[in-house]
């Protein structure tokens, strides 16, 4: 066990976010087995159960990334039920809950770090860094990097994950236009998370 997780393993996740998450890893039967080979692995060896979202604005708190992860997922479910209710649970519940693995890192090396900086923290409110020693990828690359060497992936899956973010980034212009239905509703379940469900959670903390 890295020195990361023994810090990690102090942390405790909230029960009711873990057994959401639990919840939701039940839909996937056909895969079953190759996702909970990628959760032990998980668990185990990165900070997905602790990671934050991100270093500032979004859900950067301990469990933070799980949280969203949870939120996506969730949300996916009820989009997919009301406008593309062919589209498999499975599905929903792999490329919602996964998106965002890429903020985990690599394993012993996780993506955010705390603020070494008290000033920063306390006046600029930036909890986390990322980490400077880990290669670079973009989050949506990492994602499907580290999820396609658990879990056997369509290609529908494949092009949600790594075009989630949308047109919010440069890169992803090359598929614009021609995103299947799982991508787009990950795109907007992803975007209704960030922006109005867990939106609304910080401004009532």
């Amino acid at each position: 066990m890295t020195q990361i997780n023994q810090l990690d393993s102090a942390i405790k996740t909230p029960p009711a976010l873990l057994s959401a998450y639990e919840k939701l890893l039940d839909h996937v039967k056909t895969r079953q087995e190759a996702v909970q080979k990628l959760d032990g692995f998980l668990r185990r060896e990165t900070s997905w159960l602790t990671s934050p979202a991100s270093t500032r604005f979004h859900l950067a708190h301990d469990s933070g990334l799980l949280e969203h992860s949870v939120n996506v997922a969730t949300t996916l479910l009820k989009l997919r039920t009301c406008l593309a209710p062919d589209l498999s649970d499975e599905s929903c519940v792999i490329v919602g809950l996964f998106h965002d693995l890429g903020k985990i890192g690599m394993p012993g090396k996780p993506y955010y770090l705390p603020n070494p900086s008290e000033w920063h923290v306390r006046n600029r409110g930036i909890h986390y860094i990322v980490n400077k020693d880990i290669v670079h990828m973009d989050i949506a690359t990492r994602s499907l990097f580290l999820l396609a060497q658990h879990i056997s992936l369509s290609d529908d899956e494949a092009q949600a994950v790594r075009y989630h973010d949308g047109q919010y980034i440069v890169e992803n212009q090359s598929v614009a236009h021609q995103e299947t239905r799982l991508t787009r509703l990950l795109q907007y379940a992803d975007n209704w998370s960030g922006g109005v469900i867990e939106d609304e959670r910080d401004q009532n903390d």
